[in-house]
């Protein structure tokens, strides 16, 4: 399930492994690749997606971090609709500039619980931030 790696304009549509996700086509999501229960995706860091500290803002990691552990669960029992989150946790670690990758991968996937983790690495290739989170996954 990969797709261009390249940054995708915001007016045109990118497909986020089998869905239309309008805020990330804003936000200039970049899909890697979803599959096996694995997932990768990145964003290029733009001044208006910082916060008071010229780093990223908190909210911006948070949707990253759901969106991956997310395709991590739907690739991991090939499911074609959604997820839904019912619960996340975030730790912020290091400040977040440049590039920003985040990779998620499910833990435990069962007929409609599925149990993710991502991780946000940095340009140093060191994680700056973690999360876990539980999905449903959409009938």
């Amino acid at each position: 399930m990969s797709t261009e790696n390249s940054l995708p304009s915001s007016r045109t549509q990118v497909d986020y492994f089998g869905l239309k996700i309008p805020f990330l086509n804003h936000l200039r999501v970049v899909p890697e690749y979803a599959e096996g229960g694995k997932s990768r995706i990145s964003l290029e860091l733009k001044p208006e997606y910082e916060n008071s500290f010229q780093v990223a803002q908190g909210g911006l990691i948070m949707t990253l971090l759901d969106f991956a552990m997310a395709a991590a669960a739907r690739s991991s029992v090939n499911h074609q609709a959604g997820v839904i989150t019912v619960d996340m946790a975030v730790s912020f670690l290091r400040p977040i500039v440049g590039t920003i990758v985040v990779e998620g991968v499910t833990l435990k996937s069962g007929k409609t619980i599925n149990y993710c983790e991502a991780v946000v690495l940095n340009e140093a290739g060191e994680i700056a931030a973690k999360s876990s989170g539980t999905f449903i996954l959409r009938g």
